[in-house]
């Protein structure tokens, strides 16, 4: 389902319509053609609202895609990462058992997280800065091929593992989106929530290379020690070596982000809110 050409064109006509993705022309997802407008990306250093205008801009547009869309639903976004995980976990790619303390992190994050159908919203469900474009003027969503409905905070929570990851652009993202200041409730679901995309993101990455070669463990980059490794060259952007090392480095930061202190009393706080 994640790869249904049919929705992933559906949603990005959508957004075409609601003027966050570039306009579209033409849209067949039969023959797999889409013609629509060319951006001529800039940086998003040269933003003139600099990091901040950056994270506000796409949390208005996050908004937008919530508000003037109605994308298919495919079902509830934490079953469809348990069943990538088993999928990954029985292709052979890592010993078995390896992938075992994820399974038991998801079941518990599962258990405490209340998740209501009739709550999804349009989501982009990929808002990385590989799919935002600049134009010199404005941002533009791009690639919705994993649009789908989804909880209202899994687009704002992918922007805080890279655009926001500091407190204060997390800060301002999360003002700009639900116009004040969030809860503790809020908070601890966001938490929640980053881990989620953590592992998603991980499952999603790592089913490309099911039937290679047996990784024997499961050692990866911290998620800062990923953004150096591709600023300092050593990894080079868009090259299989970099997809997989941000694969486990993804799986990893799930597994830490369960033993971090305090995350306990974050699940306990989405569970009894």
């Amino acid at each position: 389902a994640l790869h249904d050409r049919q929705r992933g064109f559906t949603c990005m006509a959508q957004a075409a319509a609601a003027g966050v993705a570039p306009p579209l022309h033409y849209a067949d997802a039969g023959t797999g053609v889409a013609i629509m407008d060319f951006v001529a990306g800039r940086p998003l250093a040269e933003h003139p609202g600099g990091p901040v205008g950056v994270v506000r801009e796409l949390a208005g547009l996050v908004i937008e895609v919530q508000t003037k869309t109605q994308f298919p639903t495919i079902g509830d976004y934490p079953d469809m990462i348990a069943a990538m995980l088993a999928s990954l976990s029985g292709s052979g790619l890592f010993p078995p058992g390896a992938l075992e303390p994820h399974a038991q992190g998801l079941a518990r994050i599962c258990a405490a997280l209340h998740w209501d159908s009739a709550s999804l919203v349009s989501s982009h469900n990929d808002p990385n800065p590989r799919n935002i474009l600049f134009d010199g003027d404005r941002l533009w969503l791009i690639d919705w091929e994993l649009a789908f409905r989804n909880d209202p905070l899994v687009d704002l929570a992918i922007l805080t593992t890279d655009l926001a990851e500091a407190p204060d652009l997390e800060e301002a993202l999360l003002e700009a989106a639900l116009g004040q200041a969030p809860g503790r409730y809020l908070r601890a679901r966001l938490q929640v929530m980053r881990l989620l995309v953590r592992l998603s993101y991980g499952c999603v990455v790592l089913e490309g290379f099911a039937g290679s070669t047996l990784d024997p463990d499961l050692q990866a980059f911290t998620p800062a020690g990923f953004r150096a490794a591709v600023a300092d060259g050593l990894l080079r952007s868009g090259s299989p070596e970099t997809a997989y090392a941000f694969g486990k480095m993804s799986l990893a930061a799930f597994v830490q982000g369960l033993a971090a202190p305090g995350f306990d009393e974050v699940l306990s706080m989405v569970k009894h809110g």
